[in-house]
């Protein structure tokens, strides 16, 4: 059985999706490893053959899994900049669906952090998946503090990404509350320290003064899987 993917008028497979969408929340819930393709296939309701038709081994599948959440990002946070939305709004707005991410059930820490944990090596293809997501995401992160401030972006991207992967870690393993108003506080923090070095180097602030954009939440920018 096949259905066409909205906007793009590709055929899909129903049993490749159900398996992805199936392998993403189990991954996600008790971990990479200690899912087998027995039960993949059998929460799926697909046969041993349909699932190899579909992915040559589990690893294919774990690597379709990563794409996912990763091409899901991707769209989301692209919607955003397409729309003209101001750098720091866009910021804030990451920043405040991480936290409800953090504080929603079953939430289980990053699933990129996750999967690298699984496969600590540098060279295992997901792994290599792991740090191809993190360099653009850290990209993308550095693009829109240039955006803020006429100042090098670097060290702001950087401490940002830092600071989203701890929060992150904490809201999964201590209070998810103080978890997501450290991470706001920083993102604050941050934003302040960008701005002032921007002006430090001589850029002119907004006539009458810039005020904040107001964090617009981006729905759905999780480092887990959808339905998980």
């Amino acid at each position: 059985m096949t259905q066409t993917e909205v906007g793009t008028g590709r055929k899909v497979s129903a049993a490749r999706e159900r398996l992805l969408r199936t392998a993403g929340q189990l991954f996600y819930a008790e971990g990479i490893h200690a899912v087998g393709v027995d039960r993949l296939v059998a929460e799926s309701k697909v046969t041993n053959a349909t699932f190899y038709r579909h992915f040559r081994s589990k690893e294919d599948l774990v690597l379709a899994y990563i794409s996912s959440v990763d091409q899901a990002i991707r769209a989301q946070i692209g919607s955003l900049t397409a729309a003209d939305q101001p750098a720091d709004g866009i910021l804030r707005g990451i920043g405040a669906s991480l936290v409800e991410q953090i504080r929603s059930p079953g939430y289980r820490g990053c699933a990129f952090l996750n999967a690298a944990a699984e496969f600590p090596a540098p060279g295992h293809p997901v792994h290599r998946a792991v740090v191809r997501h993190r360099e653009w995401y850290l990209e993308t992160i550095t693009g829109l503090f240039a955006g803020t401030a006429d100042a090098p972006a670097e060290h702001a991207g950087r401490h940002y990404v830092m600071l989203r992967d701890g929060a992150m870690s904490a809201g999964y393993l201590g209070d998810p509350v103080q978890a997501g108003e450290t991470l706001l506080r920083g993102i604050e923090g941050l934003l302040r320290v960008h701005s002032g070095r921007g002006l430090d180097e001589g850029a002119a602030p907004a006539p009458g003064g810039r005020t904040p954009s107001v964090a617009t939440t981006v729905s759905g920018i999780e480092c887990s899987p959808p339905g998980a």
